[in-house]
């Protein structure tokens, strides 16, 4: 009877479980699933991690070859979690191969539990971000860092949206309908070891990485950024538009209009050929997790601690791209730029696009073979650093070149690795303008100006263009040629190199030769708007002024020529998508040049210039 009392009590016991498992399981249940969120994996993986990267107590009594080798790999592991927060590539790939071993052999990971981290198995349940990694990862295993780049392109993703404002005007924006449309043409059956990787860069991304922004980083576009739109964590959201986010989950509450109001946590932005485009569906969750990346991204090379007594940070990451941090209380929320500068392209010939391209392709290479000043003025993001880059090729390999800029963003020992070439920066303790002195005693025949920024460098470079060097390329912000020279014109005055406005104007206009101004239209077009020369009052005969500026100009705009104490000539200019050549370069300047070229480049340069503009330069 006992025995036939504990069967009985037994099945009663089994059938209470089995009810209790389909009313919704058992309390294990739930901490089961616990154990495959991201939070129990990143925290397993940072104690995994932490622990292999330590000594041990029992590698006491180890022989000397097995106390090495483990001494070795920890010595590696530690150099790769540092080098990772960096943007080292290479650092990034072995920690990540070290949370894979964990996830696969010590946490068991596998194919019959993995789409519990995330439902790989049923597509309805994926989020927009999962299913934006998913693809971009479909696409990086076909295109690698242009994978990015390439579906922007194939799904027109960066073309301009219905009109947000009663004036028309459009943004750019990949928003969360995008990501569904492509992901239900692109998705195919993932491997376990695919799902494994995006388990474990997601995992990446949240420990040591950049969070959302993380794999964006890699890819070959002009740039990142986050903490730039939204509203900042200090302002307060009414009631009334708490009210209207009744069903936003993401992004917060909805404005008037209906659209969603997202915060600062919730921009993420990236900058693709000449477009800032939105990514509207991606948000770093929290002001804590864009303050880590904030706080983390600008790290490399110990540039100095961000703080509130010191609210930016300009630095380089370890791939060569530009970073600017700030935080508050110097801006209103925490914030960063990542520019990117395609080294690759950085070729005349693929920069310089449009009708009758061959124009400006070669006249730049004439005045840099010519050692003609030149600068390079724009808007940012119009392209002057890359098109800086890419005129270096055509300087003669035997000019030493030496480059002051604010961060290093040139790189031009990257591309070209077996030239003189050397770089300086100005640090907390070292100037621009120490730098730019230093310059003298370096044995440099080119100086590379990466931006004249300041009253300071602006003055220098007048100087230097005169007498430190054989000629000079720097970038300027103005937006016209007349802008540029008031602007330096201003700078002598403000260091007090000057007095008099007019002899500060004409010394100007001795230091400069050229200006390349680079335009970006509303659709991202990049172009040259046009080449100009920079005529000195003793270069104006009666054949030259007239043509000066090609504005249908009268006696009285000449005699303001002549007042301004320089001219400028208009060689060639961008019209309804072609080149067009303007005027001819002055006689001085065609005869400076060829002094400086050899004689094959003379050569190929005065059939140039006849071509173009019908005149023979004596031999």
């Amino acid at each position: 009877m006992l025995l036939i009392a504990l069967i009985v009590l037994l099945g009663l016991l089994i059938l209470w479980l089995k009810a209790r498992t389909a009313a919704g399981g058992p309390v294990v249940r739930k901490a089961d699933d616990d154990r495959y969120s991201f939070p129990a994996l990143i925290e397993y993986v940072k104690r995994s991690l932490h622990e292999l990267s330590r000594s041990h107590a029992n590698d006491w009594g180890v022989g000397e070859e097995t106390w090495n080798r483990r001494v070795k790999a920890r010595a590696e592991l530690r150099k790769a979690l540092r080098g990772c927060t960096y943007g080292d590539a290479q650092d990034k790939r072995y920690v990540k191969s070290f949370i894979k071993d964990l996830l696969a052999h010590s946490y068991g990971i596998g194919e019959d539990n993995i789409d519990r981290i995330i439902p790989f198995d049923n597509r309805d349940k994926l989020t927009a971000q999962d299913r934006f990694d998913i693809v971009l990862y479909l696409y990086k295993l076909s295109f690698g860092t242009d994978g990015l780049s390439r579906l922007i392109e194939e799904y027109s993703l960066d073309e301009p949206k219905a009109p947000k404002a009663e004036d028309g005007s459009f943004v750019y924006e990949i928003n969360a309908e995008d990501v569904d449309r492509i992901f239900y043409r692109e998705y195919r059956f993932l491997t376990f070891r695919e799902k494994l990787d995006l388990v474990v860069q997601r995992i990446y991304q949240a420990y040591k990485g950049f969070s959302v922004v993380d794999e964006l980083l890699g890819q070959r576009i002009d740039g990142v950024s986050g903490g730039v739109s939204g509203i900042p964590a200090h302002m307060a959201i009414t009631p009334e538009e708490e009210g209207q986010n009744a069903g936003a989950e993401a992004l917060g509450p909805t404005g008037e209009d209906g659209e969603e109001i997202s915060r600062s946590w919730d921009s993420v932005w990236i900058f693709h050929k000449g477009k800032s485009v939105r990514l509207a569906f991606l948000s770093f969750g929290s002001e804590a997790e864009l303050k880590r990346v904030c706080q983390n991204i600008y790290k490399f090379n110990l540039p100095g601690q961000l703080s509130e007594a010191n609210g930016f940070k300009v630095n380089e990451m370890k791939d060569g791209s530009r970073i600017v941090v700030v935080r508050p209380p110097f801006a209103e929320s925490w914030a960063f730029f990542v520019r990117k500068f395609d080294v690759k392209n950085a070729v005349l010939e693929q920069l310089i696009l449009g009708g009758n391209s061959p124009l400006p392709v070669e006249l730049l290479k004439f005045l840099m073979k010519g050692s003609r000043i030149t600068a390079i003025t724009g808007s940012q993001g119009s392209g002057k650093t890359t098109l800086l880059m890419a005129l270096v090729k055509h300087i003669y390999a035997s000019y030493t070149l030496r480059v002051q800029e604010m961060s290093f963003e040139l790189n031009l020992r990257r591309i070209y690795t077996g030239r003189n070439i050397l770089s300086f920066r100005e640090t907390d303790y070292v100037s621009g303008q120490a730098g730019l002195d230093l310059q003298k005693k370096t044995d440099g025949t080119v100086n590379i100006l990466g931006e004249v920024a300041t009253d300071e460098v602006a003055a220098w470079m007048v100087q230097m263009a005169q007498v430190a060097s054989l000629f000079t390329l720097f970038t300027h912000h103005a937006k016209t040629f007349r802008d540029l020279m008031e602007s330096l014109r201003n700078s002598l005055l403000k260091t007090g190199v000057f007095r008099d406005e007019r002899v500060a104007e004409l010394q100007v206009a001795s230091a400069i030769d050229f200006d390349v101004h680079l335009r970006r239209d509303m659709a991202g077009n990049r172009y040259i708007e046009r080449i100009t020369e920079c005529c000195r009052p003793d270069e104006r005969d009666a054949g030259e002024l007239g043509g000066a500026v090609e504005t249908g100009s009268g006696p009285a705009d000449e005699a303001m020529v002549y007042r301004r104490g320089y001219s400028e000539r208009v060689i060639v200019e961008y019209r309804d998508g072609s080149y067009v050549a303007v005027q001819p370069i002055s006689n001085r300047s065609r005869e400076a040049m060829i002094r400086e070229m050899t004689p094959e480049d003379a050569a190929s340069f005065r059939r140039f210039a006849e071509a173009y503009w019908g005149e023979k330069i004596g031999a």
